[in-house]
């Protein structure tokens, strides 16, 4: 892809998306505070990814990812995790004792940082083989996840009771540990389910 190529109208379209997404979800949030902590990662997101666009464009496939994943995060910051109604459709139809809508945001937080991580090393090059990416891929993500359970930790030592909603806990004791799991989970699946996929797009990108 040239570095003066226009982006194409389906990238403007899903950046029409996660805007729009964001104006709703922001409007009347059900905590103005838990959505801003929520939707962080987004806001800084799209200003990366639209200056970086022109010197390292990123794949389709990757593009559709990030916005999948921004959505995620803007619908659990609108209603909180605990809240989201998908969730709660959820936990009836599985017969479970918590909203699941977080585990759904912790597999999402393994699976695109896994397939993000595996573009910028197949494109380097920093690693060469199959399998060693996959693996270094995945602990990409398990450090993110981490990471993240560290910012909650942080969170709630600096607000108090006013993180719950952040950490979103719903009283499970092992909270962090399934976080941590679903992003494993996550990371592992998008490098079995999208190796194939996203080697045929690298190729296209032109820059392996």
């Amino acid at each position: 892809m040239s570095n003066t190529a226009r982006p194409p109208s389906w990238l403007w379209l899903l950046l029409a998306i996660v805007v729009a997404a964001l104006c709703v979800s922001g409007y009347a949030p059900y905590d103005r505070g838990t959505w801003l902590l929520e939707v962080a990662p987004v806001l800084v997101a799209l200003p990366l990814l639209a200056l970086s666009y022109r010197r390292y464009p990123l794949t389709s496939l990757l593009y559709v990812l990030i916005t999948v994943h921004a959505l995620i995060l803007i619908l659990g910051g609108a209603y909180t995790y605990a809240r989201v109604p998908l969730g709660f459709w959820m936990q009836d139809a599985m017969d479970l004792a918590r909203n699941p809508y977080d585990k759904i945001g912790h597999f999402a937080q393994g699976f695109v940082p896994a397939m993000i991580a595996r573009e910028i090393l197949l494109r380097g090059p920093y690693v060469s083989g199959r399998r060693m990416t996959a693996f270094l891929c995945i602990c990409v993500a398990m450090a993110i996840s981490a990471f993240y359970e560290l910012i909650e930790w942080w969170t709630a030592l600096a607000l108090g009771g006013g993180a719950v909603e952040f950490l979103g806990t719903q009283g499970d004791p092992w909270d962090t540990q399934s976080d941590m799991f679903f992003a494993l989970i996550g990371s592992a699946t998008a490098m079995l389910v999208l190796a194939g996929m996203h080697d045929r797009q690298l190729r296209h990108v032109g820059q392996r």
